[in-house]
């Protein structure tokens, strides 16, 4: 009955959570986001997918972490750089599931979870790939990453997508002021926005395309 309880309390607040966000979440988008918590959880125990052990935590500075940075999410195929346990793409991909989501990482250990959590979550809206960004040919719309690397290296292995119309959507800490002026030849600052997450000090969204000529 607590386990219950406790999942009732948990979808209220994913659900309100979103709504603040401006995430357009539903009831059963919810429930699929905590069954991956869940499924996350049960990983967690052999293959350190995640830093944070309780649920609670993990919704916040994951999945409303993730559902963020909804309204930059455009075009028709998001890629994921660096996913490790999936984040932000299946909240997204779960949010957004007449999209389609790339989900690429380097390690194997992660890309079996994602795999897992594909058939288990039936998110038939995801493609996994197991490689480098680097090696990614596309086509990309928009590329999402939340801890690839720092802002210039992040936009430097995805500059060849970007080239190609993507628009480079990269999750931050701090103000990335002094990266920005560090931003590789032919990339220019689309936009820069300040995050309210729940539990989180300080994020931002900055915004990347490629400058043309």
């Amino acid at each position: 009955m607590k386990q219950e309880e406790d999942a009732r309390g948990l979808q209220a607040r994913l659900l309100a959570g979103a709504s603040a966000l401006g995430a357009d979440l539903t009831t059963a988008g919810a429930r699929l986001l905590l069954d991956y918590l869940y499924l996350l959880d049960k990983w967690n125990v052999r293959f350190n997918l995640t830093g944070d052990s309780v649920p609670g935590k993990r919704l916040d500075r994951h999945v409303l972490d993730s559902l963020s940075i909804a309204a930059w999410i455009a075009g028709e195929t998001v890629v994921d750089a660096g996913s490790g346990a999936g984040l932000p793409g299946i909240p997204l991909a779960v949010l957004f599931p007449q999209k389609r989501f790339v989900l690429i990482d380097s390690n194997g250990k992660k890309t079996r979870f994602l795999f897992q959590a594909k058939l288990d979550l039936d998110l038939a809206n995801i493609d996994i790939v197991h490689g480098r960004i680097e090696q990614f040919p596309g086509p990309a719309d928009t590329v999402v990453c939340r801890a690839l690397a720092r802002l210039g290296k992040s936009v430097e292995k995805t500059r060849h997508l970007l080239a190609g119309g993507a628009m480079l959507v990269a999750m931050q800490g701090r103000h990335p002021g002094a990266e920005l002026a560090r931003l590789p030849e032919n990339c220019k600052l689309a936009f820069l926005e300040r995050l309210q997450v729940p539990g989180a000090a300080s994020r931002h969204v900055v915004g990347i395309r490629h400058g043309g000529d």
